[in-house]
């Protein structure tokens, strides 16, 4: 759809939308950018106060991985005023609310509508310095893939929505969605870093997918390296799968190539459409970032993989 519109002529976007970046980039001067990102969804779990803290995180996660520093929030909300009683849209406000000043900004606005489904998200700003932004694409050879937070928050969100999930996956995936990618930005801004993405709606695939794409290179994943949510595989073998993670296995089928020993499920896993997922890393120096991370206090950083070399197609070998 996108390619369907004009391009854009004005010098001072430095990134737009042509390689799917996590946020847009526009140059104020030699030494000051905006980082400006939009985000908002549906309920992803029942508490109101969780669904809000997860949505700001998530919208704040696309500043984080531009290597921005956000500074506003502007809320987005659709709400079912004769529905649902507005208590529960001031639950969800206030979770974002305490997210945002978790993270050091202010919520100063927004917009609502009345909707037939709930929506809550942020609009948020941040700052950058031209020279020191992060893309998704940039990725060299001998590149180490470092993913800051464990994956299967789209099967554990539909689970809950099935009331199906167990306590302990559920408990994990809200902790994991609620908590901000700020200190693994700041870890990586420690270390020499090529890429850099959030790995959200498309998955830890696809989101590696853009950057293998964008970067024109190969990249291996290790299946058995990737940190997984309490009772994913299990969940993904139920059949409890959002229709999200099965079109991003559709999206990325014809560049990756699968070891045969990996089964079903955990390639439904591999592919699951996250929100407020971790950060994913290319970097030439994966000790001194995971010991970083260590220290940040990031649980769970893992090595993942590896850029193996040049590749038009942007392939990725998913090895068990």
């Amino acid at each position: 759809m996108l390619r369907l519109l004009p391009p854009l002529a004005d010098p001072n976007v430095l990134v737009g939308p042509e390689t799917a970046d996590d946020a847009a980039v526009y140059r104020l001067s030699d030494e000051l950018a905006l980082v400006l990102t939009v985000d908002f969804f549906t309920p992803i779990v029942d508490d109101p106060y969780a669904f809000g803290q997860v949505a700001a995180a998530n919208a704040l996660s696309d500043v984080y991985a531009m290597g921005g520093r956000p500074i506003t929030m502007l809320s987005i909300v659709g709400f079912p005023r004769d529905r649902l009683p507005l208590t529960l849209l001031a639950e969800i406000l206030r979770g974002g609310a305490d997210k945002g000043r978790e993270a050091g900004v202010s919520v100063v606005g927004g917009h609502s509508i009345d909707d037939a489904e709930p929506k809550a998200g942020y609009a948020v700003v941040g700052l950058v310095h031209p020279g020191r932004i992060w893309r998704n694409v940039g990725a060299r050879p001998g590149d180490a893939l470092v993913l800051t937070k464990a994956i299967g928050t789209g099967i554990i969100s539909t689970a809950i929505k099935n009331a199906k999930a167990p306590a302990r996956a559920t408990e994990a995936a809200v902790r994991s969605m609620a908590t901000l990618n700020r200190q693994a930005a700041q870890a990586a801004a420690t270390v020499v870093v090529h890429a850099v993405t959030d790995v959200t709606g498309f998955g830890l695939l696809g989101h590696l997918r853009e950057m293998t794409t964008g970067s024109k290179m190969r990249a291996q994943l290790h299946a058995s390296r990737i940190p997984l949510l309490p009772d994913v595989v299990a969940l993904a073998e139920a059949g409890l799968v959002p229709g999200g993670t099965q079109r991003n296995l559709k999206a990325v089928a014809s560049g990756v190539r699968w070891a045969a020993s990996i089964p079903e499920p955990l390639r439904m896993v591999i592919g699951d459409a996250q929100t407020s997922g971790g950060l994913l890393v290319a970097t030439p120096e994966a000790p001194a970032l995971l010991a970083a991370l260590a220290r940040a206090g990031v649980e769970g950083a893992v090595e993942v993989g590896l850029i193996v070399g040049e590749d038009p197609l942007g392939t990725i070998e998913v090895e068990a």
